[in-house]
């Protein structure tokens, strides 16, 4: 117990670290993040730029800051959108006719045999580069996961005395869904969309870093990363900052999920004591 309490006080900090990260970029940018500057390239940390200079000379703090807003949002765009679709589609699988579940959900079995990355590249190519189309890229690569989990959570809650008694007394079904069935899967779906959050994040680095995803002169954690991997051995302060900060964020959504899920979890033992 005390371990998963450790780990949700952890992921909340890490979190809370972030999103004050990315804010302060709103009010506090020390510098222009897209800014060059020729003549003060590959400066060290310093108290003119905490954290030394790229190879275009611009602020890499400033980046970062930047960059973490752009990964926070974007993940928080796509995740929402993957989860509304996945839990649309996964309600409509398991209260329409049984064929017309199975290969709705034999399509999402299809789609869960290919590596999330692998979907993501797919649809960035077709799409096109940028945070619009890697937005659209990641949200459609979370779909499967948040549809196979409602459809399975769907499948066991239709058993329950509760909803079964609304429908002998006439409930609709949107509303047994939207009012009974969505609400006792919330602990699951919170969980989900958390962990999901920090997935998201290191799809987007991970696209930018190969170039798909945002582009320049916009900063990105993934993309910085791929920028200061040719300067990693001679001036090793440009990659790791970025590097360190985009394990926090990450770490931070994932600690936080396993946190929320124990929280839940012993919360549904209390209530059976």
């Amino acid at each position: 117990m005390r371990k998963h309490s450790i780990s949700f006080i952890i992921g909340i900090v890490l979190v809370v670290f972030a999103f004050a990260l990315a804010s302060a970029s709103l009010v506090l940018m020390p510098y222009d993040p897209e800014a060059m500057d020729i003549y003060n390239r590959f400066q060290g940390p310093s108290p003119a730029h905490l954290l030394g200079t790229d190879h275009f000379g611009r602020d890499i703090l400033s980046r970062i800051m930047s960059g973490s807003l752009v990964a926070l949002s974007g993940a928080l765009v796509s995740v929402m959108l993957g989860a509304l679709s996945g839990i649309v589609l996964g309600t409509i699988s398991a209260l329409s006719p049984k064929w017309i579940g199975n290969i709705l959900q034999r399509v999402i079995d299809a789609l869960m045999a290919f590596p999330t990355i692998l979907i993501a590249l797919v649809l960035v190519a077709i799409a096109g580069k940028g945070l619009l189309p890697s937005v659209f890229a990641i949200a459609l690569a979370m779909v499967p996961v948040f549809s196979r989990l409602v459809y399975t959570m769907m499948l066991e809650t239709k058993e329950k005395l509760y909803v079964k008694a609304a429908v002998i007394y006439g409930s609709g079904w949107l509303r047994i869904v939207v009012f009974h069935m969505i609400p006792s899967m919330a602990s699951r779906l919170i969980t989900q969309f958390t962990s999901s959050i920090g997935s998201a994040i290191l799809l987007e680095s991970s696209l930018s870093f190969l170039g798909l995803g945002i582009q320049p002169p916009s900063s990105s954690l993934g993309m910085m990363l791929s920028e200061a991997r040719s300067y990693v051995l001679t001036y090793p302060y440009q990659a790791i900052p970025s590097g360190v900060v985009l394990l926090i964020i990450v770490l931070g959504f994932n600690l936080l999920g396993d946190g929320i899920s124990e929280v839940f979890a012993r919360r549904r033992r209390m209530r059976h004591v």
